[in-house]
């Protein structure tokens, strides 16, 4: 019965997709359209000319291995003790310095399992770990690429891993999450929420707290599970799924929430943003800006964009918003990070966007390769490094 629900659910998809095929939202998830603004209401806003206010230096490339092409797992890099790991659907996993974008080391399944990587990568306690379209969990030695264990779940795996507790704790995309022992692989629990006939394609990881284990729901709620043994702690919704239609309902919290000391942040495809106390799951204010992707932090504001390809900056605070910025509009793009003074953000065009956080201003623009991004940047030790859908990663500091 879960393998039909499971059809019915894809076919729905892909139904709405082939119906809808004006809708900006649904073509964003199978890549957009490149046609430039001629004053039509589902064309991408064409770029206009900035004034940049600061330089960027693209310091290096590298590719991780074909991308993820039109299947929608918005496969981005992590980056831990100088090193960005990054994966491919048919690529393997790659180890680059941070600094330089030398390769460290690279493991490649073997052939004959034709294992195509899709969740990840995610790292932590020594470890890396992939997920995969075919439910594989692949665990790494961080240091050197060496393989220490294999695990398998029921369903394809295209959010990366979260690890830490002396465990590796992976969402697949029929709902479940499922804890594995960090040193052996062994199943330790799993849990399931029940994922709605229509959502979009594409979610993210957990994120952990001190016992916690915080996901981001396909219904539009956040769950605060036990670490130790998977116990539901708390539910809260960020979004009502509510509407006419399956489509009109969708609510999805796919962008992995993030947790600022007590405090947790989580947003979803509704255009909702909720601080909540992540001990207790008491919302503590909610904005009504906010879409899937990830939510870019800085030390007095968040950075949020929403289905319509707006970006808002939001006070951390309150949630009132400071400023928006609308003119990436319908051009499908990424959740948002921070470097420096600057939020980052990419589109489905390759281009990648700098805006000034104090009023949303464009400060800068480079274009990575001419396709489309679509997991959010990612930024350490002062370093922008995206990743685009095929595989190509680049590196850029500001000057």
């Amino acid at each position: 019965m879960k393998h039909r629900s499971m059809l019915l659910r894809t076919s729905v998809v892909l139904l709405c997709a082939a119906s809808l095929a004006g809708c900006s939202t649904i073509k964003g998830w199978f890549g957009g359209d490149k046609k430039k603004d001629d004053g039509k209401p589902n064309e991408p806003a064409e770029l206009t000319d900035i004034t940049p206010s600061v330089t960027v230096q693209k310091i290096w490339s590298a590719n991780a291995g074909k991308g993820e092409g039109r299947i929608g797992v918005r496969q981005g890099p992590v980056v831990a003790d100088g090193r960005v790991f990054a994966a491919a659907i048919e690529g393997g996993v790659h180890a680059f310095d941070l600094q330089t974008g030398k390769q460290v080391w690279e493991y490649r399944p073997d052939k004959k399992a034709n294992i195509r990587l899709s969740g990840g990568p995610g790292v932590g306690e020594g470890l890396v770990v992939v997920g995969g379209l075919d439910g594989e969990v692949i665990a790494l030695d961080a240091s050197t690429g060496e393989e220490k264990w294999k695990a398998h779940v029921p369903n394809e795996v295209i959010a990366a891993p979260a690890i830490g507790m002396n465990s590796v704790f992976v969402r697949s995309n029929d709902g479940r999450v499922t804890a594995f022992d960090a040193a052996s692989g062994e199943r330790r629990w799993f849990w399931v929420q029940e994922v709605p006939m229509l959502s979009l394609r594409g979610n993210d990881g957990p994120v952990l707290g001190p016992g916690f284990v915080f996901i981001g729901n396909d219904d539009g709620t956040v769950s605060a599970l036990s670490a130790n043994d998977g116990r539901p702690m708390w539910e809260q919704p960020i979004a009502q799924p509510e509407g006419r239609t399956e489509l009109d309902r969708m609510a999805d919290v796919d962008g992995t929430p993030v947790l600022e000391g007590t405090t947790l942040f989580a947003t979803s495809f509704k255009k909702q943003t909720l601080a909540i106390d992540a001990p207790s799951g008491r919302p503590m204010w909610s904005a009504e800006h906010g879409g899937a992707g990830r939510i870019g932090m800085a030390s007095d504001r968040l950075v949020v964009t929403d289905p319509t390809g707006s970006v808002f900056g939001l006070d951390k605070n309150s949630g009132a918003a400071l400023w928006s910025q609308p003119a990436l509009a319908r051009r499908n793009v990424t959740g948002a990070a921070v470097q420096g003074d600057f939020a980052v953000v990419a589109d489905f065009d390759g281009y990648v966007h700098w805006l000034k956080l104090d009023d949303g201003a464009f400060a800068a623009r480079e274009r990575v390769g001419g396709k489309a991004v679509k997991a959010a940047p990612v930024v350490a030790d002062g370093i922008a490094i995206v990743q685009n859908v095929n595989g190509e990663l680049t590196a850029f500091r500001l000057q």
